[in-house]
């Protein structure tokens, strides 16, 4: 004999697909520890905005392979690029903040 309540099927809404290609973008672009710690370097910056010239060491990347991360950076929603003359700055998507301020809380590290 079989509960009525029990193994009633869940409402089963399917997501936007849409959506889910963003948000797995998203996810996957900061899956890349280069890639999170140039999120880091960006995000704790004075200014909040940091040419790309200024990423290139302390990485201790080529310029090209930053550059390589950053624009994944931007595709997927996580940094804002903003020409200024010969130079292009990064900051926070203002939409992607508060996730990136979650990921810095002390109380999610060990």
């Amino acid at each position: 004999m079989t509960d009525s309540n029990c193994c009633t099927p869940a409402q089963t809404n399917q997501p936007p697909q849409k959506l889910i290609r963003k948000t797995a973008q998203f996810l996957k672009a900061l899956g890349d520890e280069r890639r999170l710690t140039l999120v880091y370097f960006i995000d704790s910056s004075a200014e909040k905005s940091v040419c790309v010239c200024d990423l290139v060491e302390p990485l201790g990347l080529k310029q090209s392979t930053v550059s390589h991360h950053l624009k994944i950076l931007v595709d997927a929603g996580v940094l804002h690029r903003e020409q200024r003359g010969t130079w292009a700055h990064y900051s926070i998507e203002p939409t992607a903040q508060p996730f990136i301020t979650t990921l810095w809380k002390e109380e999610n590290h060990d």
